[in-house]
Order: C-alpha cells, then structure tokens, then sequence
C-alpha cells in the first residue's frame, strides 16, 4: 500500500542537504485498520495532548517526523511508539533534564527534526535561549550542576557508546540507578528515531539552527 510521496524538508545530516524523501507520506485515508490503530495513538494519544508546540501532522493530515515510518510495519510501530510515550511521560526525570537529553542526542546525530520539536519542547518546560544556545554549540557550561551532568552524560553515551567509571557513578549519585536506567533508554530512543529518519531521508517541517551548525556532529 502507498500513497503519493512528498519531498522532504532539508536533512539534517551533513551528507544530505535537501534530498527527496525515501518512503511515501502515508494519508489517513489509506490507511490499513492495523496502520490506523497506531496513526490513532500517535495523533489522538498523550502527545496530542496540551500545548501543540510542534507539528504532529501535515496539512494532508499525514504524520510527521519518524511516525510515518512506524506505518510501515504497524505491529512493530505500535510497540516504539509505547517506548517513546513511556520514555517521555513514564519516568522520573525532570522536564528539564528529559528535554536537554533529547537536544543533545540530536545535536550529536545532527536530526533537524529532534530538534525543531523538542527545541519548542525545552522552551515551554523553561530552557532559556542561553541555554538552547549552548546544548547547540555543545557548550554544557551554561547549564545547573545536575543539568550539565545529563547533558554530558548523553554526549558521552551517543559519542562513545559508553560511561566511565567516573561518570557512570556520578550518574548513579544524581539520578539513581533507576534513573539511568530510564536515560539509556531515552538516548537509544531518541537515537533509533533520528537514525531512522536520516536514512529515510526524514526533514524538519521548518527550519532549525542544525540545518547549518553541526558542531557536534557524528
């Protein structure tokens, strides 16, 4: 089943400055009852609840961002859309250190679209432009002691794949051993979508300060 494609918005990735979309925009009205249900939790579940700070659907009412390729295979979509409702309402991080680990996964894997919406995102929950300057840079210096901490230990994880020692136990200190739990699973999240969406060649609806500042970039 397809419907007609769209072009993408520029991509993020350095290699990649304003290609055409791999996989077509799937409407609602072709959609298959299975490929429905999860169009249905995506666009009338808990992330479409409250403020509306970024695009969930285009004008055509298709999906936006990584969500249209969880369509694709609905049985496995449903289950990483429940991770990333999990991982953004089901845990026990702060707002603040939720969203700067999602600014620094896509500063670090480049994704345009992580950042446009979770920028917006990390403004409402009370990240200042200083602040949002500095995760694009990479500059963690303007953040609090325990902020800074999750920036960096986000860095780390999504450059090396790993904590040292060090870290890790500062890690522990500060969130508990549940609570990096809860981070790992956020990165690898957050990781496994802007993955997808550079290789589908997946852009941002507007553009972002990562379009052209890749500072940081894998």
């Amino acid at each position: 089943m397809s419907s007609p494609g769209a072009d993408a918005s520029p991509d993020a990735s350095p290699d990649a400055r304003a290609p055409k979309a791999r996989i077509p925009k799937l409407v609602p009205g072709a959609l298959a009852e299975d490929q429905r249900a999860v169009y249905e939790a995506i666009a009338g579940g808990r992330r479409a609840q409250g403020p509306q700070l970024f695009r969930l659907r285009d004008d055509d009412g298709a999906l936006e961002g990584p969500f249209n390729a969880f369509l694709l295979q609905p049985r496995l979509g449903a289950a990483l859309q429940a991770v990333g409702s999990a991982v953004r309402y089901d845990t026990a991080l702060s707002d603040r250190a939720r969203e700067i680990a999602i600014l620094v996964v896509a500063v670090q894997w480049s994704s345009a679209f992580e950042w446009y919406a979770h920028e917006a995102v990390g403004r409402h929950v009370g990240l200042s432009e200083t602040e949002l300057d500095g995760l694009a840079e990479g500059d963690y210096t303007v953040l609090p002691p325990q902020d800074r901490l999750v920036a960096e230990v986000c860095r780390r994880l999504s450059a090396d794949a790993d904590l040292d020692d060090a870290t890790y136990a500062d890690a522990v200190e500060a969130l508990g051993e549940a609570g990096v739990f809860e981070l790992l699973t956020l990165v690898g999240y957050y990781a496994t979508l802007a993955l997808q969406m550079r290789v589908f060649r997946v852009g941002s609806p507007a553009p972002t300060r990562l379009d052209t500042e890749h500072p940081q970039s894998r």
